[in-house]
């Protein structure tokens, strides 16, 4: 008998304007669509063209409308800051109301955009919500992020108004914002007609007059702003990604396939009420954030949480159960990163048996692939589904996962479960023939995507088709690779660009770092291809050891080695494991695999603009040249 899940995943294909059609009437309309698709200029492809909606009407002002504005919709808990704070859905909707008065007044309307450069307060999300309620379009980027970057970003979107805050904290460090931005206006050729500055108390900023205004000033005099209805096929936001040529690429959202995607997701992915409480540990300047922080929680009538702290540090591993036991979350959506973090800390799980998870029944893990160790961990300290999904900033919301609200499926470890329905999942071959199941190729998604997905890229509809379009025709490449097994399961294994070839062999670095994480004493890893002469590219091991690791650390690197030559065999060459104290990442946890490779191989490399500790370099280098491999900078 076919399950809920096949089916609404064979519906989804067969007729997608049918599927999407049915899913789009839980969105409030102020017009609706004179077509489901358009599909009459591919690949640019239109969701519910002729539609007329506003997204901020459907996050906020449709639930107070239909009672519910007492319940609510924001929980701010700041661990750094010492600070909590609940917003009901008629509180954020005043508030946002009034801060899209403050745009209004400095000249914001329909089509402009607004640059945010702001740490984890609730004024990010309203600031998103603002602009949304003029029809602006917001571009978030993350808050203390280097000036010269800054500065691309400010040219590209050219906005009229920068909404940022004083200063950030990261754990007992406090970041100024104000002359990172200051810089970035000074270097940009775009300059903005006005900044809002938000001063947190931890630091002050000093205002430039005529450009810079304070954020409570403004409010204290403005008028609400009501609603503003767009077309569904209008941009809401523009989300920077990098790009493989230093020019950041813009990721660009509609309003309506945005929302219907975004609220269907709630219910039949991670299998939600309206209520709820659901907490997505990430950061508004990431994709994670701006879909299920800020737009799905509040369009599907859930409690978001919004956390400005750490997994480990603020004050401790225990961290993520206080949140979850003080604020009652059902379901918690975080990076695999943060639960290595954990678990390095507290290996044993002490710290969550000091606190009552009783409403918590699910854990949702995204943005590094889920090794099975830090699966099965998790499994086991918290008794509740443990579930890998997959997805990107172009997608706007899960390609593959188990989705627990349509029927849960058996879990396979190290697999991202099945395509979610509205996705058409195909592994191709380099030459663009479809692979068997089993053999790992480039994971590519069939056109055209389902709503919520990039139509096309900010002023950039040549760099779209070229940077996503061109390598495979008819198909959207992830620049993931991987497979698809006998059953349907999704493996994700590795970027495409880390797919190494040792003597002829490609092997995946995903799966050596799957072997090396089942060690007992390794809390996380890193594996890349260095140039070899002889076999092309040999693997190369980075290991982060557990606090309190028992072994020392030359035997746990021999003990990984032989790990690999035992499960994957001599075909591997693997040779190389070293421990290092902690490995490169961005600040939303992906381990920056590509830099360490340029470091390892002397090839010259930028410093990524999203690197969460420069120092980590300089420390992988000094390893590498210690050991012997390091070559000089060419």
């Amino acid at each position: 008998m076919t399950g809920q899940y096949a089916e609404a995943h064979r519906c989804s294909l067969a007729d997608p304007e049918g599927f999407w059609g049915q899913a789009a009437q839980a969105i409030d309309w102020q017009q609706r669509w004179e077509r489901v698709l358009d599909d009459t200029n591919p690949p640019f492809y239109l969701w519910f063209r002729g539609g007329k909606l506003n997204t901020c009407w459907n996050a906020l002002d449709r639930h107070v409308a239909n009672g519910r504005g007492d319940q609510a919709a924001l929980i701010y808990d700041s661990p750094v800051a010492g600070e909590i704070r609940t917003f009901s859905y008629r509180e954020l909707r005043d508030r946002v109301a009034l801060l899209a008065g403050v745009l209004r007044g400095l000249g914001v309307a329909k089509g402009d955009r607004v640059l945010i450069y702001m740490p984890m307060v609730p004024e990010a999300v309203m600031a998103m919500l603002a602009c949304a309620r003029l029809g602006a379009i917001h571009s978030v980027v993350f808050g203390g992020f280097a000036a010269p970057e800054l500065a691309t970003r400010i040219d590209d979107a050219k906005p009229k108004v920068i909404l940022s805050a004083s200063c950030g904290i990261e754990v007992q460090r406090v970041i100024a914002y104000k002359p990172l931005l200051d810089r970035a206006i000074e270097l940009a050729q775009a300059k903005p007609e006005s900044c809002v500055i938000l001063q947190r108390p931890m630091a002050a900023a000093a205002l430039i007059a005529g450009r810079d205004y304070d954020w409570q000033t403004l409010m204290a005099r403005a008028s609400p702003a009501d609603c503003v209805t767009v077309d569904a096929t209008d941009p809401l936001y523009i989300l920077y990604t990098s790009g493989t040529t230093g020019i950041p690429k813009g990721i660009v959202r509609d309003n309506g396939g945005h929302a219907v995607a975004l609220y269907w997701s709630m219910a039949n992915i991670y299998g939600l009420k309206p209520g709820e409480v659901f907490w997505t540990a990430s950061d508004v300047g990431w994709v994670v954030g701006h879909s299920y922080i800020v737009y799905a929680p509040l369009i599907y009538g859930c409690t978001s949480l919004l956390y400005e702290g750490k997994p480990v540090g603020t004050p401790d591993a225990g961290a993520f159960w206080r949140v979850i036991a003080q604020h009652g979350v059902a379901v918690l959506f975080t990076a695999p990163t943060a639960f290595r973090a954990i678990k390095r800390e507290d290996p044993e799980g002490e710290l969550i048996r000091r606190y009552d998870l009783g409403k918590f029944r699910a854990l949702f893990l995204a943005g590094e692939r889920a090794d099975p160790p830090t699966v099965e961990w998790a499994e086991r300290q918290l008794a509740v589904p443990v579930i890998d999904h997959w997805w990107q900033t172009e997608t706007g919301w899960p390609i593959t996962a188990n989705c627990i609200g349509l029927e849960k499926l058996p879990v396979k470890y190290g697999s991202s479960t099945k395509p979610v329905p509205g996705w058409d999942l195909r592994v191709l071959a380099t030459d663009g023939h479809e692979l068997k199941r089993g053999e790992i190729g480039a994971l590519c998604l069939k056109l055209p995507l389902p709503p919520g997905a990039l139509p096309t890229l900010w002023h950039a509809d040549d760099r779209f088709v070229s940077s996503y379009l061109e390598e495979y025709p008819g198909y959207y490449q992830t620049a993931d690779a991987g497979f698809i097994d006998e059953d349907g399961y999704v493996f994700v294994m590795t970027r495409t660009d880390d797919i190494i070839n040792v003597a002829g062999h490609r092997l995946s670095t995903g799966g050596i770092e799957e072997v090396l994480a089942a060690h007992p004493d390794v809390a996380e890893c890193a594996v890349i291809g260095v140039a070899d002469a002889l076999k092309g590219q040999v693997p190369m091991g980075f290991l982060v050891l557990k606090a309190g690791a028992a072994r020392p650390a030359a035997q746990v690197a021999e003990e990984a080695v032989r790990l690999v030559r035992e499960r994957i065999g001599p075909v591997a060459s693997f040779k190389t494991a070293m421990v290092v104290q902690r490995l490169p990442k961005t600040r939303s946890g992906k381990i920056l695999r590509g830099t360490m490779r340029r470091i390892a191989d002397g090839e010259a490399y930028k410093m990524p603009a999203t690197i969460d500790d420069p120092a980590i370099l300089g420390e992988i280098a000094e390893t590498l040249k210690g050991a012997g491999y390091a070559k000089p900078a060419g």
